[in-house]
């Protein structure tokens, strides 16, 4: 799929909804973005760890790509199957996959960003692009992740059953 179908301004990114299955329910991996905007947010900005594709890049493989690059090379998923596009607010769009993992949040290692920090400071710093993973059954995952990706949670409990 090319970057640039649709409106050409408007990059595609690819992402991984890694779960796993317990006795009693599934639960889901979710990231927390890293950086100081995100710091005290919680409910509604957790996200599937997802990035751009580049261009002739697969889709699959870009997911792959970003799912290690912001959780770390400890981090693996099996097998991937297809949940389709999403449009998130703003006009993003998202390939995701869903795929099993037991990835230990506690081994994130995610790469990092510059930004000047404060704002109009001068001064650059680095921050995690991701800075903590975790595990969420579906319906906390619900209120913890943005919007516009709610229906991935729907697309993976179809594709489950």
């Amino acid at each position: 799929m090319a970057a640039s179908r649709g409106t050409a301004s408007k990059k595609v990114s690819a992402g991984i909804l890694a779960y796993r299955k317990t006795s009693e329910t599934v639960e889901v991996l979710l990231v927390h973005p890293g950086g100081p905007f995100w710091r005290n947010k919680d409910g509604g900005v957790w996200t599937i760890p997802k990035g751009e594709i580049d261009p002739g890049e697969d889709p699959e493989q870009a997911a792959r790509r970003e799912f290690e690059e912001e959780l770390g090379p400890a981090a693996s998923v099996g097998a991937l199957r297809a949940l389709g596009e999403i449009r998130q607010k703003g006009g993003k769009r998202v390939v995701a996959f869903a795929g099993a993992s037991d990835f230990d949040p506690r081994r994130i290692s995610s790469n990092m960003f510059e930004i000047e920090w404060p704002p109009r400071s001068g001064r650059r710093q680095q921050f995690p692009e991701v800075d903590r993973a975790e595990w969420f059954d579906i319906e906390t995952a619900r209120i913890k992740v943005i919007q516009g990706q709610v229906d991935l949670l729907d697309r993976l409990l179809e594709a489950l059953s």
